[in-house]
């Protein structure tokens, strides 16, 4: 086939040839995989080829390497891996080659494909003169080379992990890294390279810094890039000195000064790409010591192991100042594009994350700046002020902030409603929900919010949601956390005179004409979804008569018109929504017997939309819907039974759906709550559920995030059903033991940790709800001979010493569950366990009252089986 046409119709305007086109490649593709990568290697490193075909080859060999998707990737890793010998080499030498052509597009696709390979045979040892080859390129060739190469050194290091690299290569790609962004080397682009190289390179540096000179040296060659002539290299310096701030955190003492000098200068002066990641810098140091801090609960002066330098506290009589400077740096239109970022909001940013840091050290060195700017004449200093107000609400104490906040309410509500400038009213109506957010509720002492100004803050935000759409949504902003902070104050809350009024006007915000413009629609909807949350028994009826105007609203969004894709999103968008708010109301109305039985009477009519959504066939509104469908069955209990004929394919097609996989998780999580509504009225279709449930446990399609809520299913299933479940219970003991051997003898980073420990109570919940529901039937004996393989998993799980509290209170449970089921049978197999008792002492030692109830019932359920 004459590739280059091909390829050249591969992009043709013409959609029947563009179509015809790709076939041909696919097909090439799969009928002769090492003559169609040869094919196009071959096209890509030739020069006498169409810029466009050399870089669109490119791209097809790349993605034959490489997929988002983890089993296509696994795929086409195994795909590369067995091909030819002789036909690798020679794609890899065309690779190689192509980094030295004329033609930047075909070396810069070159520079990306190279790292892919890379990232594939490195691991296995394969390819091993491929660093060598390059570095020997840095340092001859003509610039453009030279620039391709470290290009794809840069690559190099992001595709492949530290630890397939021996320390002598990394040295020697230091050295060249470096040695190209040296201010010697004279090609710009060439230091450009060089620098983004290094950034992605600094993973691999760990013994270099641990080296004083040679980390002296790095630090060196990346402050002088900062000062470069050509914006780029200074920005690409910058994001290095962000990712040392984090990776190298405790080797910056010696150089701290000197970063303050270089980036408070850059921050004054230069452009704003660069100007952003000097802030930037501040607002790493910020979010590490947070986490230090916090790790370490902030009291320990005087013990010099802990790794916190203080450097923001030591920092601040200069940097604040720097920062109260960048708020004045406002765009005129920032309020309006929702992706704004500018240094006004990034000095912002990085303020509230410094009084996050110092706490009450901030307060004194901003009051000032507030005061002297509040009554300018100039919308920039008031909105400057405003801003560095609500900045700091987070992270001093509240008997710092109470006294200014009385001071400054008044003033604000006054300048929401006065202020003849739209950016200070946006400002001042994020601050107020920021006073809420932080200063109210039943956690502060000093109530903020009286009996003498609760009617004028609502008059405020009610009239405020009437103005423009970014005004009006941080407006239901600061309605959302008023309600929230009233969420647990008994009988009566100080917002029931209002509620009927609150409720008016949030929904005239959805049916503003502009209620798309900044989340405005959601923002209103969310805001009545916590105000209905959040209300007391004294509400009820008035959250009863939302129940008609909410299915009306749902009901009209599912009148059958035609509609474009973009009136369809809107309508999906809306759908969604309003499904979300019926949920909230359901669970409202359905927890207290006083508003449930007057809410069953719209119990059929709501279902009935629900199906109809359903049919509509849109993610999200499913999720929506099926959140909702829980909480109907939640509140309708065994009646729910006469939805299910209707309902239950919907349910099926929710555990199929492995594309949308948060939908097929929402799905499960609404199955337990259908088997804790129905209980045996569920039997019917446990079959069908059953198969599917097992079927997508071993489908390694799936999201590994689905999975751990289908084991709880199981016990949510087993529960419900109680021995009739013995029909699943060898596939489902099958399934759970699997699982329980993978999630033991695993050392991984934090989040695989975190998900191991997820799966491990998903597990130890199928087996919990088994035994519960096995108990006190003649059937229990089925459950003896998977007993010790469960006190296995118990002791793996002890004995690894990385469970958490969740965990720990689920399993110290299911040893308790055991006993409490299998009696005598199960008394010799725990005396013989390896570490129960053990664990027992642990748990019932513990601090947390839920692991120690646990545990005080499982000792006496084991107590009670040992003495039978």
């Amino acid at each position: 086939m004459e590739v280059t046409q091909v390829l050249l119709n591969a992009q043709s305007i013409d959609g029947a040839v563009r179509k015809n086109a790709e076939e041909s490649l696919k097909q090439f593709q799969e009928q002769n995989l090492p003559g169609f990568l040869l094919v196009l290697s071959g096209e890509l490193v030739n020069e006498e080829k169409p810029v466009e075909t050399r870089k669109l080859a490119g791209l097809i060999l790349k993605n034959a390497l490489d997929a988002k998707d983890q089993q296509r990737k696994v795929e086409l890793v195994q795909r590369w891996l067995l091909l030819d010998g002789n036909a690798k080499s020679q794609i890899k030498a065309g690779l190689l080659k192509t980094l030295t052509s004329p033609v930047s597009d075909a070396r810069s696709t070159a520079s990306q494909v190279i790292a892919k390979v890379a990232g594939i045979e490195l691991p296995h040892k394969q390819w091993p003169e491929l660093i060598g080859s390059l570095l020997s390129n840095v340092h001859q060739l003509p610039a453009h080379a030279k620039q391709a190469t470290l290009e794809t050194l840069g690559y190099l290091c992001e595709e492949v992990s530290p630890d397939v690299v021996d320390q002598d290569q990394v040295n020697k790609i230091l050295t060249a890294v470096v040695q190209g962004m040296s201010s010697s080397e004279v090609n710009i682009d060439v230091r450009l390279a060089a620098t983004r190289a290094l950034y992605n390179a600094l993973g691999f540096a760990q013994a270099n810094f641990s080296n004083d000179m040679e980390r002296d040296y790095l630090m060196r060659v990346v402050c002088e890039a900062t000062q470069s002539p050509d914006v780029r290299i200074r920005q690409a310096a910058f994001e290095c000195l962000v990712s040392i701030s984090s990776t190298y955190y405790e080797k910056l003492a010696p150089y701290i000064q000197d970063i303050f000098n270089i980036t408070a200068k850059a921050v004054r002066e230069d452009e704003e790409p660069v100007a952003l990641q000097a802030v930037e810098f501040w607002s790493s140091i910020c979010d590490e010591e947070i986490d230090i801090l916090e790790e370490y609960g902030g009291d320990f002066t005087g013990d010099s192991n802990i790794p916190c330098f203080y450097f923001i506290k030591q920092a601040i009589p200069a940097l604040v100042p720097m920062l109260l400077e960048t708020l004045l740096k406002q765009e005129e239109d920032q309020d309006q594009d929702e992706g704004a970022w500018n240094i006004a909001m990034a000095g912002g940013t990085c303020l509230g994350l410094v009084a996050r840091t110092v706490g009450d050290d901030i307060v004194p060195l901003v009051v000032p700046f507030i005061e002297e700017n509040i009554t300018k004449p100039d919308w920039r200093q008031r909105e400057a002020a405003t801003y560095a107000f609500g900045s700091i609400l987070e992270g001093p104490s509240p008997e710092k902030l109470i006294p200014l906040v009385n001071v400054a309410l008044t003033f604000m509500l006054t300048a929401l409603t006065k202020d003849p400038n739209s950016h200070v009213k946006d400002t001042t109506a994020w601050t107020l929900g920021r006073i809420f957010e932080f200063l109210h509720g039943s956690a502060v002492d000093t109530p903020i919010i009286t009996q003498a100004n609760c009617q004028q803050i609502i008059t405020v935000l009610l009239q405020s949601m009437k103005d423009t759409p970014n005004v009006a949504e941080k407006a239901c902003g600061a309605l959302y956390f008023l309600a929230q902070g009233y969420e647990e104050v008994g009988p009566s809350s100080p917002l029931t005179p209002f509620f009927q009024e609150i409720v008016q006007s949030l929904l005239t915000v959805t049916h503003r004409e502009d209620a798309r413009e900044s989340r405005l629609r959601t923002a209103a909807y969310e805001t009545l979804n916590e105000v209905v949350r959040c209300s007391t028994e004294e509400t009820a009826p008035l959250v009863l008569q939302l129940v008609p105007v909410i299915t009306m609203e749902l009901h009209n969004t599912l009148e059958g018109q035609k509609l474009s894709s973009d009136e369809k999103e809107k309508q999906s968008e809306l759908q969604g929504l309003l499904c979300g708010c019926l949920q909230v109301i359901i669970q409202k109305l359905g927890s207290s017997e006083s508003t449930k039985y007057a809410f069953m009477q719209y119990a059929d009519q709501i279902m009935g939309l629900f199906l109809k959504v359903f049919a509509c066939r849109s993610a999200t509104v499913h999720e929506e819907a099926m959140l909702a469908i829980g909480a109907l069955a939640y509140a309708t209990g065994p009646d729910f039974a006469k939805y299910m004929p209707e309902f239950y394919k919907y349910l099926e097609m929710g555990l199929q759906n492995f594309e949308e996989y948060q939908v097929c998780a929402v799905t499960v999580g609404v199955v337990g709550d259908i088997c804790r509504a129905l209980e045996e009225k569920i039997v019917p279709y446990c079959d069908g559920i059953m198969t599917q449930l097992l079927k997508n446990l071993s489908s390694n399609q799936l999201h590994r995030s689905v999975k751990p809520p289908m084991f709880s299913c199981f016990g949510d299933i087993a529960l419900a059903v109680g021995e009739y479940f013995e029909k699943y219970l060898m596939w489902a003991m099958s399934a759970l033991q699997s699982a329980a051997e993978l999630s033991t003898h695993t050392a991984g980073d934090d989040e695989l940790i975190e998900y191991i420990n997820t799966l491990r109570n998903g597990i130890l919940e199928a087996y919990s709800g088994i035994f519960q529901g096995f108990k006190n039937s003649p059937k229990t004996q089925l459950l003896i001979p998977y007993a010790p393989h469960i006190l296995q998993f118990l002791d793996g799980i002890y004995m690894e010493k990385d469970m958490d509290d969740v965990v720990m209170k689920t399993a110290i449970g299911v040893l308790g569950d055991l006993a409490d089921t299998l009696g005598s049978h199960a008394a010799s197999l725990i005396q013989q366990s390896v570490s129960s008792k053990d664990f027992l002492n642990e748990c019932l030692s513990s601090e947390d009252l839920m692991i120690k109830e646990s545990a005080e019932w499982a000792k006496l359920a084991i107590t009670r089986a040992i003495s039978v």
